[in-house]
């Protein structure tokens, strides 16, 4: 099995071909997979930390990470998603508590948004986030406002 691992880049920092498998993974799951049609390409990608799990240098599983007053007054992590073909292994958790350390890394004690799936709650439960709203839908799918401090 090929070494697994982290990083965390800005967008400039970003190689084109990278840009290019995150969006590609991105759409794979959102779009297709979910049969979600939306606008993934939002115009945060620029300002964001993109943090991406890689085997064999191929990305694996990815989060988006936006400072705090970019879309929530907290830091937010989204766009959160791993490869179809790779899931069941345990990378979704990794993913998560590599992405909840950079955002305490970069931006300490401001405490992290996210808009999670409904059907997750209990998987960011588990990662110290509170449910902070009821449910309501994005793109046709249930979702939660959740925080962790």
């Amino acid at each position: 099995m090929p070494a697994f691992t982290w990083t965390c880049k800005t967008f400039d920092q970003l190689s084109r071909d990278e840009l290019y498998e995150i969006l590609r993974l991105r759409s794979a799951v959102f779009v297709v997979e979910q049969q979600c049609v939306y606008q993934d390409v939002d115009n945060f990608d620029q300002a964001a930390h993109h943090v991406m799990g890689l085997t064999g240098g191929e990305i694996t599983c990815y989060a988006r990470l936006l400072a705090p007053d970019t879309k929530y007054r907290t830091a937010s992590i989204g766009r959160v998603v791993a490869n179809r073909a790779k899931r069941r292994r345990g990378y979704g958790k990794e993913l998560m508590s590599f992405a909840i350390q950079q955002c305490e890394d970069l931006w300490p004690g401001l405490g992290i948004t996210i808009s999670a799936q409904q059907y997750l709650e209990g998987f960011y439960q588990q990662l110290g986030f509170v449910t902070a709203s009821s449910p309501y839908l994005e793109d046709e799918i249930a979702h939660i406002k959740m925080v962790r401090t």
